[in-house]
């Protein structure tokens, strides 16, 4: 078995992934081919992708590997129906008719699929296997790390059963140590909380950990108290009293409401000092359990590094804490940490633990960068913009590359389209809408006028790697944007004692550094280091920014609008650019002045395309 697809779907962020001889070849989310944001379906265009890159039909592939055991989670259902019973009645009956047309017979539905979209007959097709979810979670942090020994972490939502797992991995074995079972769930804790300060499950956990420093843990206490029992070693218990995604449809239950005295606050009302509070609160409760089980792994295993993976490795405030921690000396982060790196870690343990071979640990990692999806050459973008009439210069790099840091000088908003996308949540500067992080107004800008998102949200800094450690209290390479780190103290701006304290939203109006539009309310900022070896164009923009400023930050924010996927293709970079108010796109040596473009006329208002996250 050379050639290994993983796939994971018909939860959230679907994806494929094409490994050849255990390297990675293509690895991309479903999202962005179908343009609906998480989308949960077969990914056919991902698939589609994975094969067209590596010139493969499906008949060429030896296995299919699915990231978890859809019989085992049924098993998961039904046991929590019975203990539960009868309060879980009218979450069992609403999830039956889907279990038991689609996901019970999985096997047979992603026969149909890939016979769909190679036309094969199901006789024909590759061998089909399939993996544990914490499995597949704990593959995709080892196998790809630069480690040849680690403790590996993995914490999400829920797999079939675990919820949090520890695993030892050395050469090309992972072995299992412990794991904490459903309903037990730090990632379920925090997305019901995420539900009850009025953001969206499965996507606005990343406005939670936004919103947290702009309170303070005052529910702290009344969480620990009430709502989980966590011991000396980070293994915890939930109060099941308090929460409803057992046995309802909702996340929190009525008790939850009157321990914190109201209801969930309603999607898309006003973010009063008690959300705010309240999401200081949990993320302090988090980042308690994370550094515990850290602890706890240390002294089990006694080894020097750590793997993270699974929804909650996606907290980079958390991440931050635990490398400053020194508890390892140490971690490496999945950069596709969610169910979208499954696939790749279903792959990943097909190859190295079903087929035994042999591993080789490479530094940095084997991600290259995450830099893992398709790509587009100069021939295609003009083709593109020709077809629907786009003015567009094309300059070589010596040229293009010196324009763009003197429009960034100017505080001109850049959509940046080059190489190949991005595998993972993050845009590191593949598909990017970038801007000068020395303005004061930036922020304000790019959440309200280009991605049409709450202002309270922070923007990442992206810096040339030789120089992060001149800006951030970082040291250690951070190329997958998951990791916070406070501003230097001497980058930052001494406040004038007006007498005056900022409380809330209100401390937006505070610069704090030379960098502000990437600076946080408390100084930190989630950092992005850019390397010449995985992004030499990115990093080469930087350095003529550096050159002409004497600062090697830039503002990063993903290439799309709130609700939409980031951008894939040509196409979907012009729409977005021209939906927004940025001021110039560059796509690959292709660059567009928006006031040269035709104008631009929809049916009907393009908000509405996409459900708000």
């Amino acid at each position: 078995m050379e050639k290994i697809l993983g796939i994971s779907a018909y939860y959230h962020d679907s994806a494929a992934v094409l490994l050849q001889e255990g390297h990675i070849t293509a690895a991309a989310q479903e999202e962005r081919f179908s343009r609906k944001k998480h989308d949960a379906g077969f990914p056919s265009g991902a698939v589609a992708y994975c094969l067209e890159q590596a010139g493969l039909e499906l008949a060429h592939v030896d296995a299919v590997v699915f990231y978890d055991k859809p019989l085992v989670k049924f098993e998961r259902l039904l046991e929590t129906y019975l203990a539960y019973v009868p309060r879980g009645l009218q979450s069992f009956l609403a999830a039956m008719p889907v279990w038991l047309k689609e996901k019970l017979l999985l096997k047979a539905t992603l026969k149909n699929e890939l016979s769909a979209l190679s036309g094969l007959c199901k006789k024909d097709l590759p061998a089909l296997l399939f993996c544990d979810h914490h499995r597949s979670h704990a593959a995709s942090a080892f196998y790809p790390s630069p480690f040849r020994d680690a403790a590996i972490l993995c914490l999400d939502g829920v797999g079939e059963w675990a919820t949090t797992s520890a695993w030892h991995g050395t050469g090309n074995t992972l072995s299992p140590q412990w794991e904490i079972d459903f309903p037990h769930s730090l990632g379920l804790l925090y997305s019901a909380f995420t539900f009850y300060t009025g953001f969206k499950v499965n996507s606005g956990e990343y406005k939670l950990m936004g919103l947290a420093p702009y309170g303070k843990p005052r529910y702290e206490t009344l969480i620990r108290d009430n709502l989980m029992d966590i011991k000396p070693d980070g293994t915890f218990r939930l109060n099941m009293d308090y929460f409803n995604y057992a046995t309802g449809l909702t996340m929190t239950s009525h008790a939850f409401d009157k321990l914190f005295d109201g209801p969930p606050r309603r999607p898309e009302s006003e973010v009063t000092q008690r959300e705010m509070d309240i999401a200081a609160s949990i993320q302090a409760v988090t980042e308690d359990v994370v550094m515990r089980l850290a602890g706890t792994m240390r002294k089990e295993l006694s080894v020097p590094a750590l793997c993270l993976a699974g929804g909650v490795a996606l907290n980079c405030v958390a991440n931050g804490k635990l490398l400053r921690s020194k508890i390892f000396d140490d971690i490496w982060i999945q950069p596709a940490a969610g169910d979208a790196g499954g696939a790749l870690g279903a792959a990943l343990s097909v190859w190295h633990e079903y087929q035994r071979m042999e591993r080789k640990a490479e530094v940095p990692d084997s991600m290259q960068g995450a830099y893992l999806g398709p790509a587009f050459s100069n021939s295609a973008i003009k083709g593109f913009l020709k077809g629907v009439g786009a003015p567009f210069r094309e300059l070589d790099d010596e040229r293009l590359l010196p324009e763009t840091a003197r429009l960034l000088q100017q505080e001109k908003v850049i959509g940046w389209f080059q190489g190949r996308m991005e595998f993972g949540p993050r845009a590191l500067g593949a598909r990017s809408i970038i801007g000068d992080a020395r303005s004061p107004g930036m922020q304000s800008v790019m959440n309200l006028k280009i991605k049409y998102r709450e202002s309270f949200r922070p923007f990442a800094p992206v810096v040339k790697y030789d120089k992060v450690q001149e800006w951030f209290d970082l040291h250690t390479p951070s190329p997958y944007m998951l990791i916070v780190a406070e501003v230097q103290e001497d980058k930052r701006v001494k406040a004038a004692d007006t007498g005056q304290e900022f409380f809330g939203m209100d401390k937006l109006k505070v610069v704090r550094s030379e960098i502000p539009a990437v600076t946080h309310v408390d100084y930190s900022a989630r950092v992005q280091t850019v390397h010449p070896e995985t992004n030499p164009r990115f990093y080469r923009l930087l350095d003529e920014f550096d050159a002409l400023t004497g600062c090697p930050v830039l503002v990063n924010t993903s290439f799309n609008v709130r609700g939409e996927p980031i951008v894939c293709s040509p196409e979907d970079a012009y729409r977005c650019f021209m939906r927004t108010e940025m001021d110039y796109l560059v796509m690959e040596n292709i660059i567009l002045s928006k006031e040269e473009q035709p104008a631009w006329n929809e049916d009907k208002d393009w908000r509405d395309e996409f459900e708000l996250d």
